[in-house]
């Protein structure tokens, strides 16, 4: 029977070691499974270990202790060769938060050829995922332009595509949206939700931005290197207090409605994300007279 997660921890231990020889633990018995084929945002303040998380998940870091199984294979077992550490990697790719430091080549499809060809694929397949690839992230056009012409956004879809010519079963995304504009962003976060749901790749996504977040299947929010909250968005963002207590913001929309039902003591409901759904919720308030708006004279 195939497995149905791609990524298992059980009591999941870091800790960085510290200038006079101690350990700082950044990870505290972690314990959690990504299903296959889901989206989930990862969400916590400064330190509060999510890119350790992304760094662990990717086998770049080593656990301390407990156990962590890619792909049905526990990569903290002995016996692993360097080989198998390899192909594992292979499984899940990562995109980290400045393009530039990401893109290796003077063209666009060859930047994207880069990975395939250090794994040692044959030349014709090679033109067949870069072309793909470009596809994916609707870059096609620029497939012989120089990254420097690209913009923020643009240059962030290119490094996402060399991801994905590796075809990995699970992409993490490290805060790859932190250091582009809001266009840039929304570039970024539709090629994200289209390879999720296009393709089936498992999306891992580590960001501060509420609006990206409660795009996600699940939102894992992280505090002290431990898991404060799991759910799904609605239910996430609805303990509005809750995650206010461990330095986090909710969607502006969200904040709104809570106000109006702790402050002004409307009987309105806790999960709402959208601002379509909040228009609905007053205007229905407006119609039973139970809201009054007041318009400014000119």
């Amino acid at each position: 029977m195939e497995h149905q997660y791609i990524i298992e921890a059980n009591n999941l231990c870091f800790s960085y070691k510290t200038e006079d020889g101690g350990a700082f633990p950044v990870i505290k018995n972690l314990s959690f499974a990504i299903e296959k084929g889901s989206f989930v945002a990862i969400l916590g303040h400064n330190g509060s270990g999510k890119s350790t998380l992304a760094k662990l998940c990717n086998m770049i870091l080593t656990p301390d202790s407990g156990t962590l199984v890619v792909g049905g294979v526990d990569v903290t077992r002995n016996d692993l060769s360097e080989d198998d550490i390899y192909q594992l990697r292979r499984q899940i790719g990562m995109v980290f938060q400045n393009p530039d430091n990401q893109l290796v080549a003077t063209i666009v499809e060859e930047d994207i050829a880069f990975g395939p060809e250090n794994l040692g694929i044959p030349p014709k397949e090679i033109r067949a995922r870069v072309d793909d690839a470009l596809r994916a992230v609707n870059m096609t056009e620029f497939a012989r332009h120089s990254p420097t012409q690209l913009s923020g956004g643009q240059k962030q879809r290119i490094a996402i595509a060399g991801i994905i010519a590796m075809l990995p079963d699970c992409i993490i995304f490290d805060e790859s949206t932190a250091m582009l504009d809001p266009i840039g962003r929304a570039e970024v976060m539709e090629t994200i939700e289209r390879l999720n749901r296009e393709k089936g790749i498992t999306v891992l996504l580590i960001t501060h931005y509420m609006d990206e977040a409660i795009r996600a299947d699940r939102v894992i929010v992280m505090n002290q290197g431990e898991i404060f909250l799991d759910d799904t968005p609605r239910r996430v963002f609805s303990k509005v207090d809750q995650l206010k207590s461990v330095g986090l913001d909710v969607p502006q929309v969200t904040d709104l409605v809570n106000r109006l039902r702790t402050d002004a003591g409307f009987s309105i409901p806790a999960d709402i994300l959208h601002s379509a759904e909040a228009v609905e919720v007053l205007k229905t308030l407006y119609q039973q007279k139970k809201l009054r708006i007041d318009r400014e004279e000119k």
